[in-house]
């Protein structure tokens, strides 16, 4: 068998095992509510710095934005640190990761999920979730949302 055909049938064999790629739930422990806010410290933020590095008010570029901002925050999150149960259904982002790595607990995922530096993370839609620094080194991530103006209590996360 040549390299060829060997990496062609290990490919194969990848694509009909299915796998789950890095920073994502295993197919086989996905569901609804799977997962909930099981101690306080999943609902109380401790070591996360936010700072918001950008924002766009978008009532400027017509009615059906008024009230919507885009934003781009920086949040770090030291060892232990944790940032707090929350919902993504109003309100849409993209998390990159710069650096270290973080553990989500995902409403939709029975197991914790590990995110890496270089991960990007969709969230969107009927899901909730919190993130725990489990590593002894200060981690940093970028997030870019779809932010309502009006959802000051839930803005810091």
């Amino acid at each position: 068998m040549t390299i060829l055909s060997r990496l062609a049938a290990l490919a194969a064999c990848t694509v009909l095992a299915g796998p789950a790629f890095a920073g994502e739930c295993p197919a086989d422990k996905r569901g609804v509510d799977v997962t909930k806010p099981a101690s306080p410290e999943a609902t109380t933020p401790r070591g996360v710095t936010d700072v918001v590095l950008s924002a766009i008010d978008l009532a400027k570029t017509g009615s059906q934005f008024a009230g919507y901002q885009i934003r781009i925050r920086k949040l770090t999150i030291e060892p232990g640190g944790v940032v707090p149960w929350h919902s993504h259904s109003a309100r849409p982002s993209n998390i990159y990761i710069i650096s270290g790595a973080i553990t989500e607990y995902r409403s939709s995922c029975a197991v914790p999920i590990e995110h890496r530096e270089g991960d990007v993370i969709p969230e969107f839609g009927a899901i909730s979730h919190w993130w725990r620094n489990n590593t002894d080194k200060t981690m940093v991530l970028i997030s870019a949302d779809l932010f309502q103006a009006k959802m000051t209590t839930d803005h810091a996360m």
